[in-house]
């Protein structure tokens, strides 16, 4: 069994440990530009020992942002990006951008721009329909994937993760509910999976090995009709034979339909609506429990899924949900998982890492109340934490 906390590969990136800062929208873009309070979010946990923190979500293109103050990848941001990462090694950390295009998840009012999605949809974030993409706008988006990746490199990250799951775009045409096509992008997995793996591929085209390239796949949607476990296996086996990507972290939920699924405890289904203007806020607290659905939390709760994976795949995989103490990373080793992710324990305790290096049976002080999402549209952070500690707010 490999030691969590010793120094590991990824693809051609030497992480100082195991421990990846899982992807957490951090609202600290107000301008879609990086400020000084997303580099403090990420050089908190990079202080705080974890061997790379991930920033998300870069968006590829104006129209691939959940929302208009989403930071998106062009030649304006270099700067600051550049900035990010410096501020993030300083810290002896490596630094990851996320890379995506939300698809049907994006609010096409805040864009200023129609939403793509595998169909002609409404979608109740916007209150607007979504456009169904044309096989003109698929070639766009995973070109832009391409030149977010070189802007990455350019600006210093380490690695990027490509978003293939939360029913973003990529996400979508896997999903056979809300991908009901007849072209060549609809119907048999090969074609739902095209989008996907054409990003994948033109990610590794474009960078080579300049970078790790990391995929974030779902394992389900957890929703009826959506994305089940052995369809992914499949996408990740060909993701796998393509060669386009070092490692694959495993995830769950749709953005769009359960986003609970992933996160797990409870459901802040008050906070969540007041996070809403009208006529969404009514919407939330008339209909919410069918959107935030609660499931129990426990300890490692995609590991069930996540075996399948391990069993029939020899690519790296990483393993997120519940990672929140010393024991469970054991468990994740012991398992064949080549990593693990954090996330919202490490809002709590940005320092998490480095005290339970130094006692491994320290326990987090996260409670998976999940009223830390709701803050994502005015600067995410723990709700319970001291005022010296947890994540800064950014701005609105």
């Amino acid at each position: 069994m490999p030691d969590v906390l010793a120094p590991a590969r990824l693809g051609p990136v030497r992480l100082r440990n195991r421990v990846i800062k899982a992807a957490t929208f951090e609202g600290a873009t107000p301008d879609a530009l990086v400020t000084d309070e997303l580099i403090e979010y990420h050089r908190r946990p990079a202080a705080g020992g974890v061997g790379m923190t991930t920033v998300a979500y870069c968006a590829v293109s104006p129209e691939g942002r959940t929302e208009r103050r989403q930071l998106w990848m062009r030649a304006e941001a270099v700067p600051g990006l550049r900035r990010l990462t410096e501020a993030v090694h300083a810290e002896g950390a490596a630094v990851s951008a996320q890379l995506g295009h939300a698809g049907p998840v994006a609010d096409a009012r805040s864009n200023g721009a129609p939403s793509l999605a595998p169909g002609r949809s409404f979608n109740p974030l916007s209150m607007r329909r979504n456009r169904a993409a044309t096989p003109e706008d698929i070639a766009r988006v995973i070109a832009a994937h391409a030149s977010a990746a070189r802007i990455a490199a350019d600006s210093g990250f380490d690695a990027v993760e490509i978003h293939l799951g939360h029913n973003y775009l990529a996400g979508a045409f896997l999903s056979p509910r809300l991908n009901r096509r007849e072209d060549a992008y609809g119907g048999t997995l090969a074609n739902r999976a095209k989008v996907a793996l054409g990003i994948a591929r033109a990610v590794r085209d474009e960078i080579g090995d300049a970078l790790a390239i990391v995929a974030k796949l779902n394992m389900r949607d957890g929703v009826r009709g959506g994305l089940e476990i052995e369809e992914s296996i499949e996408v990740a086996r060909r993701l796998e034979q393509d060669g386009s990507v070092d490692a694959i972290e495993l995830t769950a939920g749709s953005s769009l339909l359960n986003p609970m699924y992933l996160f797990r405890g409870d459901a802040p289904l008050s906070s969540f609506a007041a996070a809403f203007p009208w006529p969404q806020r009514a919407g939330i607290r008339m209909f919410g429990t069918r959107f935030l659905r609660a499931y129990p939390y426990r300890s490692a709760y995609l590991l069930e899924h996540a075996r399948h994976f391990r069993a029939a795949l020899d690519l790296p995989l990483i393993l997120l949900g519940g990672i929140t103490d010393r024991a469970t990373m054991d468990l994740a080793m012991t398992e064949g998982f080549a990593f693990v992710a954090m996330a919202r324990a490490l809002l709590r305790e940005p320092d998490l890492l480095l005290r339970i290096a130094r006692d491994p049976a320290t326990a987090s002080r996260c409670t998976h109340c999940n009223e830390c999402v709701p803050t994502i549209y005015t600067g995410t952070r723990c709700v319970l934490a001291e005022p010296d500690g947890g994540a800064r707010p950014g701005r609105a």
